[in-house]
């Protein structure tokens, strides 16, 4: 084991777990305009630990999703849908970082395994699950909030962020503008505060950055791939790391 500078010691195949959850987030995120904290933020948990999982990929999260939300700005969704869905998931990343923050590591890596099983669960009992955005424009504030506290917390919003959007059936352009606005707003709420908490090490800004280029390298990747494989192929790819995850997080904690 060798100690990286500012006294955080790091195993070769932490870096590596790493670099594989870093790497195939890219490409998802690539692929389908999300996904990439669903994959990179739990293999970060197994290598580390939440806080410092979450702490590395708000970089690449944040810069990430800058991008893609202004590559796609003209396919937004109507103010009244994505106003109240921003300022609900920018409270609810707060108030997650604050438990991020004041938890037990125990109480967060359970978090994520609890995530991951949540995402599996429906995505598996209820793939064709759909709303109308009548309803959706109903709930969204509440829908919103509890995203951004998973976000904060745990660092995977996905078993809410991504599903309920998904349920919506919107064009990939449209979809990929709201579910990127949608993270940066949790970015912004995230970052003071796990800097404020001391958190965020010169280390781990390097860190993220690294991560951020393994992001921006591997996403062009996962669109090549996105025009060969259908959308059923990187769910399921999903699906079975998310298990391998989650049953790797549980039995480290036992």
């Amino acid at each position: 084991m060798c100690v990286w500078p500012y006294q955080m010691p790091i195993d070769p195949l932490s870096i590596a777990l790493a670099i594989i959850g870093i790497v195939i987030g890219g490409i998802v995120k690539g692929a389908t305009g999300a996904g990439a904290p669903i994959v990179a933020v739990p293999l970060l948990a197994v290598a580390f630990d939440v806080p410092t999982a979450v702490t590395i990929f708000t970089i690449p999260n944040l810069i990430s999703n800058m991008w893609q939300a202004w590559q796609y700005r003209e396919h937004n969704l109507s103010r009244r849908f994505i106003l109240p869905l921003l300022i609900a998931a920018f409270v609810g990343a707060g108030l997650g970082t604050v438990m991020l923050i004041s938890l037990p590591s125990e109480f967060l890596t359970t978090g994520v395994a609890i995530g991951c099983i949540a995402y599996i669960a429906f995505r598996l009992a209820r793939p064709d699950w759909s709303l109308s955005l009548k309803t959706a424009t109903r709930v969204v504030a509440p829908v919103g909030l509890a995203a951004g506290v998973l976000q904060g917390a745990i660092g995977v919003s996905a078993p809410i962020s991504v599903t309920f959007l998904s349920a919506l059936k919107l064009d990939r352009p449209v979809f990929i503008a709201t579910i990127s606005a949608v993270f940066v707003a949790m970015s912004y709420a995230q970052i003071p505060l796990i800097a404020s908490a001391g958190l965020m090490t010169p280390t781990l800004i390097v860190f993220g950055f690294a991560a951020l280029g393994l992001v921006l390298i591997t996403m062009p990747l996962g669109a090549a791939l996105a025009q060969r494989w259908s959308p059923a192929v990187f769910s399921n790819i999903i699906l079975v790391m998310l298990a391998v995850i989650a049953l790797r997080l549980l039995a480290n904690l036992f």
